[in-house]
């Protein structure tokens, strides 16, 4: 990106930096029952493997802080050592201080300043947290939401401006108070013994120029790490357009250090969505390299056939389930291109600008595939759509094998790696 970047503080959430001149960080969430300790610890493990850096979890009740020490065990074990943080609402106080090895083996506490206590008690019960992470030396999360801000500072600043004749809208002063609470919480933060470089801020709304108005304003009022997201981006489309909207345009603009896409999951759903979204929406604006990227076709009345489509659904499938074990051996494999077209028309050009690709046949052409390697025609496919995809995943092995430097030492892994396709059976054509 061209657009300088915010300057924050880095802050360190166990291995990760968050902040000070680093890459932005992915981060989600998982939706299990944190006291279930096999169901969280195996979702925390899939959200890592799919290129999460962090991950929250949510701590809401005993049971859950109980929880905590041996998730963490157990994600050690498997290898995996992302940061896990924990989420704390209206008794975050309580649990800290009663189960002081959730304290202990949590890489970060997330506290909402809206809901955790009001009058005199919010300020005391918001200090207890803030000493338990400086006693364990953990940073924090200062996480304000549109939906549990403050109501004695917004009801205040809605009086003053209908005192003094301001003229300000109810979004505008809501959108005041979010900053307003967010900085207040962090003077109050340091005054209880915690450094600078162990605070992180977000000020999370659903609505996409909301949240563009408050972080801008939030930019020139802070050198603090800011995570960034809308709270309750929605379902499926909806969500995906309206985060990359809001998100794309602020860390265009240099605002930004950690992410989090926010989608609603459909029922039995995928929770590994929100971190693709997020790395595919870095990737896009060239912040960070996740996994090869895949041009697909778009498909026209030239493209009846279907086969292209499911080619590249195939091969993007492919790409995140072998990710894990081409990043442990093989050095800038998340830069390779791929390309999957489904006419003449785009089909040779898009191919030879990437690494490798193939163009399939469009309604009224001769049903060969052409393939191209680094810019050059390689060879020609035919046959079924089974035959096409374990050729393609052949040919984006051997590529990968030859192409890359192989670690002498591959790194930790977090899960076993899928095993390799079989050679596949096809025709090929000089």
């Amino acid at each position: 990106m061209s657009q300088q970047r915010h300057k924050t503080v880095g802050v360190k959430v166990g291995k990760v930096q968050v902040g000070g001149g680093a890459p932005v960080v992915v981060q989600s969430m998982t939706n299990t029952d944190t006291a279930d300790v096999a169901s969280t610890t195996q979702q925390c493990l899939e959200l890592a493997q799919a290129g999460s850096e962090l991950v929250r979890v949510t701590v809401n009740v005993p049971e859950a802080a109980a929880a905590v020490p041996e998730i963490k065990k157990r994600l050690l074990d498997a290898g995996c050592d992302v940061p896990i943080i924990g989420d704390f609402h209206y008794n975050g106080h309580v649990l800290l201080t009663k189960y002081p090895d959730c304290a202990r083996d949590l890489d970060k506490y997330r506290i909402n300043p809206g809901n955790v206590g009001h009058g005199q008690r919010r300020d005391e019960q918001f200090s207890t947290i803030c000493k338990v992470a400086r006693d364990n030396g953990k940073p924090v999360r200062i996480g304000v939401n549109g939906g549990s801000l403050n109501q004695e500072l917004v009801m205040r600043r809605m009086q003053e401006n209908t005192d003094k004749n301001l003229g300000k809208t109810s979004e505008e002063i809501i959108n005041e108070c979010m900053v307003l609470s967010a900085l207040e919480s962090t003077e109050l933060a340091l005054e209880c013994g915690l450094r600078k470089d162990q605070i992180i801020i977000s000020c999370k709304v659903s609505r996409p120029r909301d949240l563009l108005e408050i972080y801008r304003d939030l930019a020139k009022r802070t050198d603090q790490p800011l995570h960034l997201g809308l709270t309750e981006a929605g379902m499926g489309a909806k969500g995906l357009v309206w985060s990359s909207a809001s998100m794309g345009i602020l860390l265009g603009e240099g605002i930004g250090d950690t992410i989090r896409v926010s989608l609603t999951p459909r029922p039995g759903g995928d929770r590994r969505e929100e971190v693709y979204a997020a790395c595919e929406l870095l990737q896009s604006l060239g912040l960070r390299t996740f996994a090869p990227s895949v041009t697909a076709c778009p498909g026209c009345g030239r493209t009846t056939s279907s086969t292209f489509q499911e080619l590249a659904e195939s091969i993007q499938g492919y790409i995140r389930d072998k990710m894990p074990e081409w990043k442990r051996h093989y050095e800038g494999v998340e830069e390779l291109k791929l390309a999957v077209m489904g006419c003449i028309v785009n089909g040779p050009g898009e191919s030879k600008a990437s690494n490798i690709g193939i163009s399939l046949p469009g309604t009224g052409e001769a049903p060969r595939c052409p393939v191209y390697i680094d810019g050059q025609k390689f060879t020609t496919l035919e046959g079924t759509y089974e035959e096409l995809s374990a050729a393609f995943q052949a040919l984006v092995n051997d590529y990968i094998a030859t192409k890359y430097h192989k670690r002498e030492t591959p790194l930790p892994a977090s899960a076993t790696a899928a095993s390799a396709p079989a050679k596949p059976a096809l025709r090929v054509l000089a």
